[in-house]
C-alpha cells in the first residue's frame, strides 16, 4: 500500500472493520510511514474537535479553513 491509497481508505480504516487483508495492509504501511501515521492522528483531531456536527452546524469559514488544510496535504513518498 502507497500514501494515496491509505489516504482514500482513511475513512473505512477509521469507521472499524474492514477486510482483514486490507486491514492488515492499513496497518503495515502505518508502521512505516511516519507522514501518514502523522495524517492519520490529525483525521482524529479533527473528528474530536468537530465531534457529530451535522455540515451546516460549521461556519463557512471553519468549513473553507478545514477543507483547505486536507486540500494542500501532499503524502511524503
Amino acid at each position: 500500500m502507497d500514501c494515496a491509497e491509505f489516504v482514500e481508505r482513511v475513512t473505512e480504516f477509521l469507521d472499524g472493520p474492514m477486510g482483514e487483508p486490507t486491514e492488515l495492509r492499513c496497518l503495515v504501511h502505518l508502521a512505516r510511514c511516519e507522514a501518514c501515521e502523522i495524517y492519520l492522528n490529525q483525521f482524529r483531531q479533527t473528528i474530536a474537535t468537530t465531534g457529530e456536527l451535522p455540515p451546516n452546524g460549521v461556519s463557512s469559514d471553519a468549513r473553507q479553513h478545514l477543507l483547505s488544510a486536507f486540500r494542500d496535504w501532499q503524502p511524503q513518498v
